[in-house]
């Protein structure tokens, strides 16, 4: 069930490349960028990526989106993203299917409603959603017709319409509702059928929502704070997860999971510069 034993004080931004058929992950709280044996070192907060083609990825760190080379390591900065504010950084993230590249901020010390979520697309960075206080569960339907969020505090996963260029068109309304429960929404990723899989912090598990928002199963791992999935593998079917062992000190938490499923993701979807 381990696919990689690194422990990360953060783990995050779990990304499968598909051409590459290599996942990525971060350490948000530790500045690095990980793949299975090797990572990068970065001078700030990094926390997501999509894919650009084979051998670029698109970084979000805590004031600018970068080009990052695979290969050589190097990377530059093509947008400035809420550079001028020393309280945020970037957390969740994730590509639409039509090509563009969410990504919300949040307080370095979760200051309420100190983050947002925006949208980079063709060159152009449009802040969409505000105030945000934990950004997370970005991710979208197979057909490009609706996106997925989350406040985490409000424990409330919302949805919202798309246009035919992947701008939200219209309110967000509340897809899942989790107050009242011990289950607070991180990261998640929807697989080729629109089912929607969320990472719950705190209780060592990802659970699975058909398109209505109803409640299918749920997937346990062994580190407590569950934090972001991803499918991936030759054929999709493998999910991954990240975990952070952040006040915690058991020997699995932070570590990087990976377990068999019946379930087929979506391939990952590419971000268009």
């Amino acid at each position: 069930m381990i696919f990689d034993d690194t422990q990360c004080q953060l783990g995050e931004g779990l990304l499968w490349h598909p051409e590459r058929e290599q996942l990525f992950w971060f350490d948000i709280l530790g500045q690095r960028l990980h793949t299975k044996g090797k990572h990068w070192d970065f001078d700030t907060y990094v926390s997501a990526a999509g894919w650009v083609d084979r051998d670029t990825l698109l970084v979000a760190s805590a004031r600018a989106l970068h080009r990052f080379d695979i290969p050589s390591g190097d990377h530059e900065e093509i947008c400035p993203l809420e550079a001028d504010n020393p309280i945020t950084r970037s957390n969740d993230g994730r590509a639409d299917p039509q090509g563009g590249f969410w990504i919300g901020t949040m307080g370095i010390k979760a200051e309420d409603g100190a983050g947002a979520i925006y949208r980079y697309y063709k060159g152009e960075l449009r802040q969409l959603f505000a105030p945000i206080t934990i950004s997370n569960a970005i991710c979208f339907a197979p057909d490009g017709k609706t996106a997925y969020f989350t406040d985490t505090p409000t424990q409330q996963i919302m949805r919202v319409a798309l246009d035919a260029d992947g701008w939200p068109d219209g309110d967000a309304v509340v897809h899942i509702d989790l107050t009242g429960t011990d289950f607070r929404p991180d990261g998640a990723v929807v697989d080729a059928a629109g089912n929607l899989w969320n990472a719950q912090w705190g209780t060592a598990r990802v659970a699975g929502y058909r398109p209505d928002g109803k409640f299918i199963t749920a997937h346990a791992f062994p580190a407590r704070q569950t934090s972001c999935p991803a499918f991936g593998g030759p054929d999709l079917q493998t999910l991954y997860c990240t975990s952070a062992a952040v006040g915690l000190s058991g020997t699995d938490e932070g570590k990087t999971f990976a377990i068999p499923t019946d379930i087929t993701g979506q391939r990952e979807h590419q971000v268009i510069l």
